[in-house]
């Protein structure tokens, strides 16, 4: 969008810049020879023959179809779609993506699950090898000790 801003901006400065250039050489023409300004006419109608033609901003497609499905619409831009334009090396890069996407989802929920394992296994560890029983973990009271006994210090009665 800035970009087409940009190229639009620049355009028009050039054309502003071509239109006082060429005002400025006509005002001179007024003094050269006949013979002098007629080369410079034909020079003229060639460089504006060669000048750059401005490229189209996109191929505008129109809709041959609108289906509606309840309070949505969708619009069917026809057949010549991805399968005609793409050809072989279109197809080889868009198939190496979605391998590519694939292998790294699978290695991300590889890695996930090894790191809850490791984390399961150093808690199984930690309870195996405490001195106290696995159901006083399970017990609601001894959760709540570990809760406020941690933050706060034991008093005696």
């Amino acid at each position: 969008m800035n970009t087409s801003y940009n190229s639009h901006q620049t355009g028009s400065l050039q054309a502003r810049y071509g239109l006082r250039v060429a005002a400025r050489l006509s005002a001179g023409l007024d003094g050269v020879p006949h013979d002098i300004s007629e080369r410079l006419r034909v020079a003229r109608q060639q460089a504006v023959a060669r000048r750059k033609q401005p490229r189209p901003l996109a191929r505008l497609r129109t809709a041959t179809a609108v289906s509606r499905t309840g309070p949505t619409a969708a619009l069917s831009l026809g057949d010549d779609g991805l399968g005609d334009n793409l050809g072989l090396w279109g197809w080889l890069t868009s198939s190496a993506l979605v391998v590519t996407l694939a292998i790294g989802l699978v290695t991300i929920n590889v890695l996930l699950d090894d790191d809850r394992t490791m984390e399961l296994a150093d808690l199984d560890t930690a309870l195996l090898t405490d001195d106290l029983p696995p159901e006083a973990y399970a017990d609601p009271g001894f959760l709540q000790y570990l809760k406020v006994g941690r933050s706060q210090p034991l008093t005696s009665r």
